[in-house]
């Protein structure tokens, strides 16, 4: 008789388990998280005058003598159901930033408002989709003897797409060290568009803020090249940030003006290394701007916040941009699940990580990323709401949770320990069957729905 795989084996037996209906109950709550936290403790809520215990929780009476809660990752390919959520959370917060709600007020919608992509230089010759790929009159080969046009027609779907003409020509140096100076290439933008603003107004740089305050969420996304551009809503406030109006100049041509001009100047130089010398790292040629308007000529709000919480989802393989996990020595970049292009790319931060010039760019342990340290969804402090904010209101909505906040006249105890994570290979078959079930459920709930939620 053919024996059934252990995954199947296990699932037999936690469902024989009497302690299943609950633990049912707890993955279900979860979501069906791919690689749950499991705590084990105690809360215990008293009143703040009299010391009655009015609520007390303990993981002793629960299966397994723990609690599972969620991972929280925000990668698709590392946990589904979690980064489901975590994509509804950057729309709501992205969207409050445009729209108002989540203690922010409706009347951002008509504050002067851009949607902006600033790109990286080019380093190197690539592969392109379209018509032709890269034609050349005169037909020519570089010194390393490849040929320096390609009039194939590629498809989008093509893995060539993205990949170096001829890797030898390719630099890598500086596009890892673009990567890693992609975080201050921002802060200096910002810095420079406050300055234009300001300058442009006739206003001396320094009292800018007595004025007007930008507010901003951004996003880095991957692109074919496996280089990093930078997609971002901008918005001009008053002085107090979203209560406030902007000032009469702070018109939304005026702000578009000053974008291009501060992603036109902003320079970054690296420290300087004998091997590759000092290099002036800037934007790319290609910068869009596009003005979000209240009645309308310009790309939708809720499609704008769509966009942003789709792609923070996006693991790292799904974008062709390397791996999900942090690379622990050379080796491991031989086994990556990645182009050759992409490898190339993680040789050159280990390679330079081991320099002692960049030893503060931490190339090392983020070659898995490139070099590219920063996270992949950023805002000012003003735009909108926080993730914190937006779990804990969940977590009030929802009405449960034995780590809620804490209740106004009451004193809550609380000790916790971690005491470990992840899924035998039985819980995890059941575990996904959950979120595929949540996730029909969903997508049944969406079909009943029209436009916006309305039925």
């Amino acid at each position: 008789m053919r024996q059934l795989p252990e995954a199947d084996r296990d699932a037999i037996r936690i469902a024989q388990d009497p302690g299943f209906t609950r633990w049912l109950e707890l993955i279900t709550a979860t979501g069906g998280c791919a690689h749950p936290i499991h705590l084990s403790g105690s809360t215990t809520t008293l009143d703040g005058a009299t010391g009655e215990i009015l609520h007390h929780y303990d993981t002793r009476s629960e299966p397994g003598e723990r609690l599972s809660v969620r991972c929280r990752n925000r990668r698709a390919t590392v946990c589904a159901p979690c980064s489901r959520l975590h994509a509804g959370d950057t729309f709501h917060l992205v969207r409050a930033g445009l729209l108002g709600g989540k203690n922010v007020p409706a009347t951002v919608r008509n504050r002067p408002r851009l949607f902006i992509t600033l790109t990286s230089p080019s380093f190197g010759s690539v592969h392109r989709a379209g018509e032709l790929c890269r034609p050349r009159r005169q037909a020519g080969r570089c010194e390393h003897g490849r040929a320096l046009g390609c009039g194939a027609v590629h498809g989008a779907d093509d893995p060539v797409v993205g990949q170096p003409l001829c890797s030898g020509c390719y630099d890598y140096a500086a596009h890892v060290l673009w990567h890693s100076h992609a975080g201050k290439l921002w802060d200096r933008f910002v810095i420079g568009l406050r300055r234009q603003l300001a300058s442009s107004a006739g206003l001396v740089q320094s009292r800018f803020a007595d004025h007007a305050r930008l507010s901003f969420a951004r996003v880095a996304e991957y692109q074919k090249r496996a280089a990093v551009h930078i997609h971002a809503v901008v918005r001009l406030d008053g002085s107090a940030g979203p209560d406030e109006e902007p000032p009469a100049w702070g018109t939304l041509d005026r702000l578009a003006a000053a974008v291009r001009a501060s992603a036109g100047r902003v320079l970054v130089h690296t420290p300087y290394s004998p091997a590759i010398g000092e290099l002036t790292l800037r934007w790319g040629t290609q910068i869009d701007v596009r003005p979000l308007r209240a009645d309308g000529g310009g790309p939708d709000d809720d499609a704008v916040a769509a966009y942003v919480a789709k792609y923070v989802t996006k693991g790292a393989r799904e974008t062709g941009a390397g791996t999900d996990y942090r690379l622990t020595n050379w080796h491991d970049i031989g086994t990556a699940l990645a182009s050759e292009h992409v490898r190339n790319l993680m040789r050159t931060c280990w390679r330079l990580g081991g320099l002692p010039e960049y030893e503060p760019l931490c190339l090392r342990a983020w070659a898995h990323t490139l070099g590219y340290r920063g996270h992949i969804l950023t805002k000012s402090r003003a735009y909108s709401t926080t993730y914190a904010a937006l779990r804990a209101e969940r977590a009030h909505h929802m009405g449960h949770g034995t780590m809620q906040a804490d209740i106004p006249g009451t004193v809550t105890d609380r000790n916790w320990r971690y005491i470990g994570s992840g899924h035998t290979p039985g819980a995890a078959l059941i575990a996904a069957g959950i979120a595929e079930e949540l996730a029909t459920a969903r997508e049944i709930a969406r079909d009943e729905l029209g436009p916006r939620g309305q039925p």
